[in-house]
């Protein structure tokens, strides 16, 4: 459902797998799903989205709209006994986010979400790292997911950008934050921000900072882990040695002469671990499949949409009080999934 900008990658992908029949593209839009279906032309174009839910054939819906049409349609599926795929973020309002969860269980369908970095083989290499503590004690965290592009008129910077970045250091964190603030700005239209500088609070001296903007000179999508051992910076954008690893730090000296020799530094080597890629999305949409037919449930579930809007909605909070630090509910800061 919906094949503009991103869904049309997520169909191309799904009519590309062996393991899955792709039987319909669904867009008000009729020139998209035309255009999809002379590239592909076993799948049957559709305007209704009931023609496709009524059909038995049909497991699985993925949905891939804005942002605001997400709850509507993936209720509507869940409720016509589909397991439902939901591109990021998975709806606008934790409340949504809950009742698509609650009639996900009743159910018994998937609800799972395009947290698509969780998927990324270097971002499961750091979380790994993080689990084994590599890098030693985590000092702070942050992101950053800069362009000069695509403007949007539905939602601002954060909610298009933010997910991408939240979900991936919840996912390698295998933690929530207690509180969030944010503070941005809106230079091109009112009332949507085109930049925002968002920090989660963990609460034992731990912070994750986020920077988005599509104004912005550079085009950046990196992501840096401090440590007091090791520091690792991912860089998507580097076409091969994504993964830096720098042994740096800098440590108090209790037997020091001189305040010079109070704080010591250490400058060590950066290596380049080797990490044999796939296309992180690829890797979500069999991810969906194997769900599908082994019943099990998504790494990116509906639980873990809900801790990314959860933290957005509180960030959005935040902005509109001028970065007062919001609280988080407590109620699903736990990491355990039910199964199917």
């Amino acid at each position: 459902m919906g094949v503009g900008g991103w869904g049309k990658n997520l169909a191309r992908n799904f009519a590309e797998i062996a393991q899955a029949n792709l039987k319909y593209v669904c867009d008000l839009d009729e020139k998209r799903r035309l255009d999809f279906a002379a590239r592909f032309p076993r799948v049957t174009p559709v305007a209704d989205l009931d023609v496709v839910l009524k059909d038995a054939e049909i497991q699985g819906v993925v949905i891939a709209t804005t942002g605001p049409g997400h709850f509507a349609l993936a209720k509507r599926a869940l409720e016509a006994g589909k397991d439902v795929f939901v591109e990021k973020p998975l709806v606008l309002s934790s409340a949504d986010a809950r009742e698509l969860i609650r009639i996900a269980e009743e159910r018994r369908r998937l609800l799972m979400v395009g947290h698509l970095l969780e998927y990324h083989p270097v971002v499961n290499r750091l979380r790994d790292m993080v689990a084994r503590e590599e890098l030693g004690k985590l000092h702070y965290v942050y992101a950053q997911r800069l362009n000069l592009g695509t403007v949007r008129g539905d939602e601002n910077a954060m909610w298009n950008f933010a997910p991408h970045d939240i979900s991936s250091i919840l996912y390698v964190l295998g933690r929530e934050p207690t509180d969030v603030a944010a503070r941005g700005q809106c230079y091109l239209q009112k009332g949507i921000e085109d930049v925002v500088f968002l920090t989660l609070n963990f609460g034992d001296d731990m912070l994750a900072h986020i920077h988005v903007s599509w104004l912005d000179p550079h085009k950046v999508r990196r992501l840096t882990f401090v440590g007091n051992r090791k520091m690792a910076v991912f860089d998507d954008l580097e076409p091969t040695e994504k993964l830096k690893i720098y042994d740096k730090g800098a440590q108090l000296n209790p037997d020091y002469g001189s305040f010079a020799e109070y704080v010591s530094l250490r400058f060590g080597d950066i290596t380049m671990p080797y990490i044999k890629m796939s296309e992180p999305l690829r890797i979500e949409c069999l991810h969906f499949l194997e769900c599908i037919r082994e019943r099990k449930t998504p790494v990116s579930d509906g639980y873990d949409g809900l801790r990314v809007v959860q933290v957005l909605e509180a960030a959005q909070e935040s902005l509109m009080q001028n970065g007062r630090p919001v609280r988080l509910d407590q109620e699903i800061r736990r990491f355990g999934k039910p199964l199917i």
